[in-house]
């Protein structure tokens, strides 16, 4: 790879730090989806001896390239994505990916595979990370600016993906301690 191809590469990512998801901030300011790669990259990080049998490195990589394809879509809330947002953004992000410099397009598509097939304790441990940080980014923004749905959503939303871990399981029930606190104290 060239500096022109890495700096071409850069630029399409820099779009994510434009593009907006449907959570605030604490501070009530609406976060980018730059922002959600790189605090599920950290949530990665830190995570590292509580999973020493799963390679941190590559989970990390996975959060960091995970929403690339809303470079190309925007970013669409997971409770209104349908199937057909999901095939046009994996489309765009595929012929992206193919023209990347060889070494690099190939890296992105094997990531890219193991999350979908979601087989492995890095592939788990990414999208487990990816649904929990919306939640704790929930908990953290001022309730009047959730959806109405969110309000039973994010009681019972990632159970399911966590399952496969004790740790994530019990991150997850701290979490739900949080959300029915800052409902309860809103009432």
């Amino acid at each position: 790879m060239n500096s022109r191809e890495y700096l071409e590469i850069l630029h399409v990512a820099e779009r994510l730090k434009d593009t907006t998801r449907h959570c605030t901030t604490t501070n009530r300011r609406t976060e980018s989806v730059a922002e959600h790669s790189w605090r599920i990259s950290l949530m990665a990080f830190l995570l590292r001896h509580e999973f020493p049998d799963v390679d941190i490195n590559k989970v990390v990589d996975m959060c960091l390239i995970h929403d690339l394809g809303e470079c190309f879509t925007g970013d669409i809330p997971t409770f209104v994505k349908t199937d057909s947002d999901r095939e046009v953004e994996d489309s765009l992000l595929n012929q992206w990916v193919k023209s990347l410099p060889g070494e690099i397009a190939k890296d992105f598509a094997d990531l890219y595979e193991e999350m979908d097939a979601q087989e492995t304790k890095e592939a788990k441990l990414y999208k487990s990370l990816d649904k929990l940080e919306a939640l704790i980014q929930h908990n953290e923004s001022p309730l009047d600016t959730w959806s109405e749905n969110e309000f039973e959503l994010n009681k019972t939303y990632a159970f399911d993906v966590v399952a496969f871990s004790s740790w994530l399981t019990e991150l997850r029930e701290t979490i739900l301690e949080d959300t029915l606190k800052k409902i309860a104290d809103h009432h």
